[in-house]
């Protein structure tokens, strides 16, 4: 597999479309619109909630149909995390495995990283709407705070249940989401609907966000997970005779110019 392997995950939830008569279902479209005012008890709710993301360890998992799937154990105040992507595309499947200790980001991309070792990235050679997992600066995957700061129109539908449209020309990047598919969304991107969920401690369970269709096919939703908030999380640096520094090949099949 060449490095032009690694566009697969990079592009992540951009290759996961329904497929003619699938079995998998979105949630019910969010009417809401970007000029409907929000409830201010909601967002308050919302932000609060997100904000602990930053503030203890949990653990994610995220999903587009059956062609994205990321899972992560995440420490954000010690800026230490875990993640493995898996994404399949036409014609190609990838996974990658992803280490974060501090500003450090190892990785191991097939047709790249030699068996048993792990490649160094250079974090601040990443383009901004590259994501291969973790990134510094960016422990959350999803960015969650900042996706959700962008909607205006948040509102409760039930106990600890939230809804509202995002808008994604401002969080190009998130989610799995590159700015040449959100460009593609045309005005349908500055009103994404979205759905959220707290559980019973006011902590983030569930967000899904409901993408616009591309080129007229209905796209999947992302889920986006929630779970273990406070559980230790372990990450061991790999010993410096398995760490190679990343080669120029892999920033660039990551849109770095």
């Amino acid at each position: 597999m060449t490095t032009a392997a690694v566009a697969v995950a990079v592009a992540g939830c951009d290759n996961a479309t329904t497929t003619p008569g699938g079995a998998a279902s979105a949630p019910a479209p969010v009417t809401s619109s970007s000029s409907s005012a929000a409830d201010p008890a909601a967002a308050s709710q919302l932000a609060a909630a997100t904000a602990k993301l930053d503030q203890t360890s949990f653990k994610i998992t995220v999903t587009s149909g059956s062609g994205f799937k990321l899972t992560g154990a995440i420490d954000a105040p010690h800026s230490n995390g875990t993640a493995d992507v898996t994404a399949t595309g036409p014609n190609a499947s990838v996974n990658i495995k992803t280490l974060l200790i501090g500003q450090d980001l190892y990785v191991q991309v097939p047709g790249i990283t030699k068996n048993g070792t792990w490649t160094h990235v250079d974090g601040s050679r990443l383009p901004a709407d590259a994501s291969i997992g973790l990134r510094p600066n960016q422990i959350d995957p999803v960015n969650t705070a900042k996706l959700l700061s962008s909607t205006t129109d948040v509102h409760t539908t039930g106990s600890n249940s939230y809804a509202g449209t995002l808008d994604l020309t401002k969080a190009a990047g998130l989610a799995g989401v590159s700015k040449v598919t959100i460009d593609g969304y045309g005005q349908s991107a500055s009103q994404v609907p979205f759905t959220a969920g707290l559980d019973a401690q006011g902590q983030l369970q569930e967000l899904t966000i409901d993408l616009p269709p591309v080129n007229g096919q209905k796209t999947e939703p992302i889920d986006a997970l929630y779970s273990d908030y406070g559980t230790p999380v372990t990450v061991q640096k790999p010993a410096a005779s398995e760490i190679t520094e990343a080669p120029d090949s892999i920033y660039k099949s990551l849109g770095a110019s």
